[in-house]
């Protein structure tokens, strides 16, 4: 048995700077199946900083305060979340969640099989710099704990 206190939890937010407090609550209870990630953003902060998809996991996201904008789908279809719902998200489906309302968000995100992503599985939708429009990406962390991005069309690679 883990127990950990939600303030105890060490910060560790995304490179991408895309939110103020991100606790990730499964390091910290040691899980190997489950990921689960403690979140509060400010007006205009994201979970994420980006329209993604885990090739592996399926997600779920808790408003516990607070609304989040998701959009859906390579056509960024929008779906509003409030207090108290819930919103799930299916292995390969493309999504991002941002704060686009004037309070903060209070929320969770959930996420398994794995305590962690597998970062082979991961895919951002980015402008591609050769493409010349947003195409899929392979993500990953370089060395510097930045995100990396290869497009899946040509092969180009930049960090961010």
């Amino acid at each position: 048995m883990e127990k950990v206190a939600i303030d105890d939890v060490e910060t560790q937010n995304s490179p991408l700077g895309v939110h103020s407090l991100r606790k990730p609550v499964s390091s910290a209870l040691g899980t190997e199946h489950f990921a689960m990630n403690y979140f509060e953003l400010q007006p205009e902060e994201s979970f994420s900083g980006g329209l993604h998809t885990h090739h592996d996991q399926e997600e779920v996201f808790y408003v516990m305060e607070g609304s989040v904008e998701f959009e859906v789908g390579l056509d960024r279809e929008t779906v509003l979340v409030e207090a108290g719902e819930v919103i799930r998200f299916e292995p390969g489906e493309y999504q991002t969640g941002w704060n686009r309302g004037d309070e903060d968000v209070r929320g969770w995100a959930l996420g398994a099989p794995g305590a962690q992503h597998d970062w082979d599985e991961l895919e951002s939708v980015v402008d591609c710099r050769e493409c010349g429009e947003e195409t899929p990406h392979a993500t990953t962390i370089n060395e510097e704990g930045r995100f990396a991005f290869t497009c899946n069309e040509c092969g180009t690679s930049f960090s961010m």
